[in-house]
């Protein structure tokens, strides 16, 4: 039997129930038995487990990282609640009274847990957001070359920098390099960092409640948020499955954005795994194209990605049914 979220039951992991909690009739669901979630809740912890633990150990020691702290501070999730498994929405939970206090829950007597009605009836809203943000972008073709100099000109023509990190190139060698390009940034969120000076040289000029008439594919931020905006706000009536391969598309993604940034990060070590940083030089040939051809990669990476995310939103919504007159 396959549930909504995509996933195969074995023979016996499922039964169909309609239950009453917390004065709230809740619909069919699929409820998996106890046995069987509480190891995909394990297998979801140890997919989890590398990212979050080296990022622990150092913050414990006071140690930041210039690359992957981003997804940990940046976005809203942190990782408790990344190490947290869910099923998604019309799936139930056997002996999960402990679900019983998370957002968006209920739990029967007999200690099924699944995401209520009235939860998924409050994200409506969001859920119609996020998916003609979705299809807006999935509906444009990629645009490959703006070669990351959204993080060059977040320091043009300034004393201070993002990070605390030199600039490789120095400040007039950063400054010369965003000065001999065109500047072609289609995302609100690096856009609103660029410097006083930089902001009249991007083409596009991005705003914060216009995002569905920019976003394009090609976009490293646009395809790092299908995590961090995306996944991250519909947790969840989402599965933690999807959630995780958002995570890990953003954490590669975040990885060639700040190779690709003008900082000079020597001794920076990606964890996890252990491999050495090295520079894209985007303002040489080779770099340039060493760019786009990754790019291009992760536009590929995130499509599925995306129309997944898509199609979630379609369930949801027609599972939350019409609006109210």
């Amino acid at each position: 039997m396959r549930h909504p979220n995509g996933r195969i039951c074995g023979r016996g992991a499922i039964s169909q129930t309609a239950f009453l909690t917390r004065g709230l009739v809740l619909a069919a669901v699929d409820v998996i038995a106890e046995k069987t979630w509480r190891k995909a809740a394990h297998a979801h912890a140890a997919r989890v487990e590398s990212y979050v633990s080296t990022h622990l150990a150092r913050r414990e020691a006071g140690i930041k990282h210039p690359v992957h702290d981003f997804l940990f501070t940046y976005y809203s999730h942190r990782p408790a609640a990344l190490r947290q498994w869910h099923p998604g929405y019309g799936v139930g939970l056997a002996g999960a009274m402990s679900y019983d206090s998370m957002r968006g829950y209920a739990v029967s007597a007999d200690g099924v847990a699944t995401v209520c009605d009235d939860h998924l009836g409050q994200q409506v809203p969001l859920l119609r957001r996020l998916l003609t943000l979705l299809c807006a972008t999935a509906s444009r073709p990629g645009t490959f070359g703006c070669f990351g100099l959204h993080e060059w000109a977040m320091v043009y023509r300034s004393a201070e920098t993002r990070h605390d990190w030199p600039l490789r190139l120095g400040s007039s060698g950063t400054d010369a390099v965003v000065d001999s390009h065109r500047i072609g940034c289609s995302h609100f969120d690096a856009f609103r960092f660029f410097t006083a000076p930089a902001r009249p040289l991007n083409t596009l000029q991005p705003g914060r409640d216009d995002r569905a008439s920019y976003e394009q594919p090609g976009c490293l931020h646009a395809n790092m948020d299908l995590y961090g905006k995306v996944a991250v706000r519909l947790m969840p009536l989402i599965a933690s499955a999807l959630l995780m391969d958002a995570f890990e598309l953003a954490w590669d993604i975040r990885i060639l954005d700040m190779r690709a940034a003008p900082y000079d990060l020597t001794g920076i070590v990606l964890d996890p795994t252990g491999e050495p940083w090295t520079p894209v030089c985007i303002e040489t040939a080779d770099g340039k194209a060493e760019y786009v051809t990754a790019q291009k990669a992760f536009s590929e990476r995130a499509r599925p990605i995306r129309e997944r995310l898509v199609v979630e939103c379609e369930r949801l919504l027609a599972a939350a049914g019409p609006p109210a007159r």
